[in-house]
């Protein structure tokens, strides 16, 4: 646990304090002097927080503005906790309490603490001297011990996410990948078949073998499940998650300047969905889940695929080439078309998959499509907002099909320059007959600047999104 976080009924000592209140009036229920409680009530009149330092310890006192919606007060609030992480890590302080007669208020807080305290500094010399100094939350209020247990067990999962992204290519190759996703599953509780290329040839998986070409390294497909013996839905849940854990662009290199830079970071998709396997799993919510990672870097070297090539898919459907760099769409066009092998009741795939998807929202939603049921997309994007990790719905017309037709194959990998999300999200529908959601997540899934409890790099974006969603599935 990246974090200790237990329940006690009180603050220990040498512990900052942090009391969430829902009226100033509640500010007499703390435990101060008189002259700072007059001060905290004073202060309140035209601030949402206000904190009073003592020699060994601060009291924060956060006050929820009624003038907001539900989502809000919670975002405010994981803002907030993200504030007085840095103040409490510049303090050089190890622990905090923190106090709320609400428990969604107490959950948000926490999570605004526990996120804004991660650091992905393994590799610097001086990591002892940069670890930030807090170690241990401790809770007051509303929070049933399997309230806690789901919340550590979803912060980790983000962590364990957070980290996946974050890792440079020279240390997390497709092989290495799927060590990884073996050492999550054995923490969190979910079983993991790594196929090798051998497999992945058997099997006549086109697409990730296309891509896998120009690579020195072999590709890999992992099976990734959870099942519950209580399990509610009959029929599994498959998410699907793009594994490309490193984009050149292919013989069509990435031209935009420094774009390529980034691109340690275009399997996020696999990473939100491992880390949502990791927090169902610790959660032991009771569903039988499936996930599927395609994965290989794309690289221009060696016998590398190349526009106007047609790929025989594992579908058997053919694709014409039109740019190696919409490689993302080629793994997981496989991945769902392997899907239909577990009749699903739902699948969800995730990707950071288009620049238009970033140019559409920036970094502040994913783009989401599909053909699930308008309930399906309605309960998403009410998951995001309880979050904060927005969706968009986009239109899915029959028009943009057309962006895709071959002269040559049946159907080509690139649309035209317009609505780019929406047409990538058209080519995997192809290789789809199930109740299906694709979110594009280019946008929030990897910022170059710090971001409240975001911080800077992997934000492990959709993971807290979707365990939200299943949580309440069916």
């Amino acid at each position: 646990m990246p974090l200790s976080i237990t329940k006690k009924k009180s603050a220990p000592n040498g512990a900052d304090r942090i009391h969430i209140l829902s009226k100033i009036a509640q500010v007499n229920a703390i435990d101060l002097e008189m002259a700072e409680c007059k001060a905290a009530r004073s202060a309140l009149k035209d601030s949402d927080q206000f904190t009073l330092h003592h020699l060994d310890h601060a009291i924060h006192i956060v006050l929820v503005k009624s003038d907001k919606k539900g989502y809000q007060h919670l975002e405010t609030l994981r803002s907030k906790g993200a504030e007085i992480c840095a103040q409490i890590n510049s303090a050089k302080r190890s622990s905090v309490h923190v106090v709320s007669e609400n428990g969604a208020y107490l959950k948000a807080l926490v999570e605004g603490l526990v996120l804004a305290n991660y650091q992905f500094i393994k590799y610097r010399k001086d990591r002892k001297e940069k670890a930030h100094s807090l170690k241990r939350i401790s809770v007051e209020g509303p929070m049933t011990a399997g309230e806690l247990k789901k919340l550590k067990g979803l912060l980790e999962s983000v962590y364990d996410t957070r980290d996946l992204v974050n890792e440079p290519f020279s240390h997390l190759t497709a092989p290495q990948l799927g060590k990884e996703i073996k050492k999550i599953g054995r923490s969190a509780g979910f079983k993991v078949e790594v196929m090798g290329r051998k497999k992945i040839e058997a099997l006549k998986m086109g697409g990730l073998l296309a891509v896998n070409r120009g690579s020195l390294d072999d590709p890999t497909f992992s099976i990734l499940e959870w099942k519950n013996p209580k399990a509610k839905n009959d029929k599994p849940i498959v998410l699907v998650g793009k594994g490309v854990v490193y984009d050149t662009g292919g013989l069509s290199l990435k031209p935009t300047p420094n774009s390529m830079d980034l691109m340690k970071s275009d399997m996020a998709g696999a990473a939100m969905m491992i880390g949502t396997m990791a927090a169902i799993s610790r959660a032991e919510l009771p569903l039988h889940v499936i996930a599927l990672i395609p994965a290989t870097d794309n690289r221009p070297g060696g016998n590398a695929y190349a526009p106007g090539d047609v790929v025989t898919m594992y579908d058997g459907t053919t694709v014409e080439v039109w740019n190696t760099d919409a490689e993302g769409r080629m793994l997981l066009a496989d991945a769902l078309s392997y899907a239909k092998k577990y009749s699903p009741d739902l699948v969800i795939d995730a990707a950071t998959l288009t620049g238009a998807a970033i140019r559409a929202l920036g970094p502040y939603a994913s783009c989401v499509m599909g053909t699930a049921d308008d309930r399906t997309f309605d309960r998403l994007e009410k998951a995001g907002f309880r979050t904060y990790e927005r969706v968009v719905r986009m239109p899915f017309w029959k028009e943009y099909r057309k962006e895709l037709d071959s002269d040559i194959a049946d159907i080509k990998n690139l649309g035209g320059a317009n609505a780019g999300q929406i047409t990538a999200g058209k080519f995997l529908e192809h290789f789809t007959d199930y109740p299906w959601v694709h979110i594009d997540i280019a946008g929030p899934a990897f910022l170059t600047s710090k971001d409240s409890y975001r911080g800077k790099w992997g934000t492990g974006y959709g993971v807290r999104l979707l365990f939200e969603m299943l949580s309440q599935y069916p």
